[in-house]
């Protein structure tokens, strides 16, 4: 169903801090001529934590509207909350999202039993494909394999962005959900050996400023050129290392600043990217041959 390189898309904003709309609306349309397979709105990257619910909604929207149609639309709708998850899932589905992505509640700590009586919930109550979001560095809980496959049974929970970097996950989950179950890592480090291990994509944070790249390299793991796959990943590399430096999305909305996507500001409790990131990141960005 999703495939390739698909994109966790940036909120690019004013200097002041307010949603720029026309940044974004830019950055969708460059993403798109530059051979971006999906797009997620309003993700982790997207800042989904410190926008408001309207403009959440209205980021959402904006996505949809400017694709057109063109590429599909996994919208951000996850929360901690199942009752405002379920409201999320319902506007992407209003909005015109082909999918929601949904990640695991953080903070609450539910028990495997609590994330699948969550995530049956919100699959129950809007028709809608979703994409479970397992990322324990950021959530503190990990879905098991045995959940995913409880889960994988609803018609329309229809995959995993697998943020684990546990390359046998993805082989345990295709043997307990089936090959169709579309398994996305969400770890640029690991997007060639995440296909290896039975994936379909990457929903990567790297592709925000180097959308081609990445899909050539996508590309070439479909054609069987490995070779040509790995050259992509290793000129790769450097970007993944710097746009991790510190905690993301600060460093990749520096890095898009610098292509002319919006500004590097990021709402707090996030701070500016210290100076000796910034410069590494800019090198790496010039030895890519994404910058002059």
């Amino acid at each position: 169903m999703f495939e390739g390189s698909l994109t966790a898309l940036i909120t690019p904003m004013t200097r002041e801090g307010a949603v720029d709309e026309a940044a974004f609306r830019d950055f969708v349309n460059w993403q798109i001529a530059e051979g971006t397979q999906g797009l997620i709105p309003v993700g982790t990257t997207g800042e989904s934590p410190t926008l408001s619910h309207a403009e959440h909604d209205r980021v959402v929207e904006l996505c949809v509207e400017t694709a057109g149609g063109r590429v599909p639309v996994i919208a951000g709708a996850g929360s901690n909350s199942t009752a405002e998850a379920i409201r999320l899932t319902r506007n992407a589905k209003q909005a015109g999202a082909d999918a929601a992505l949904i990640v695991t509640p953080y903070y609450n700590k539910p028990t495997q039993e609590g994330l699948y009586l969550h995530f049956m919930a919100i699959a129950d109550a809007v028709d809608l494909p979703i994409i479970i979001y397992n990322i324990p560095p950021r959530s503190v809980i990990d879905m098991t394999v045995a959940t995913m496959a409880r889960l994988a049974k609803h018609p329309n929970i229809v995959g995993v962005k697998d943020a684990t970097a546990n390359l046998a996950r993805p082989l345990h989950t295709r043997a307990a959900c089936g090959p169709e179950f579309c398994q996305l890592s969400g770890e640029d480090h690991t997007a060639m050996a995440f296909r290896a291990a039975g994936g379909h994509g990457c929903i990567s944070v790297t592709s925000n400023i180097a959308p081609r790249l990445c899909r050539e390299m996508h590309d070439a793991w479909d054609l069987g050129r490995m070779e040509d796959a790995q050259a992509i990943q290793d000129r790769l590399l450097p970007i993944h290392d710097a746009l991790f430096a510190e905690t993301s999305p600060g460093p990749v909305k520096y890095a898009a600043s610098l292509l002319g996507y919006g500004s590097e500001h990021c709402r707090l409790p996030l701070a500016p990217v210290g100076e000796t990131n910034k410069a590494a990141l800019r090198d790496a960005m010039v030895r890519a041959g994404l910058l002059n």
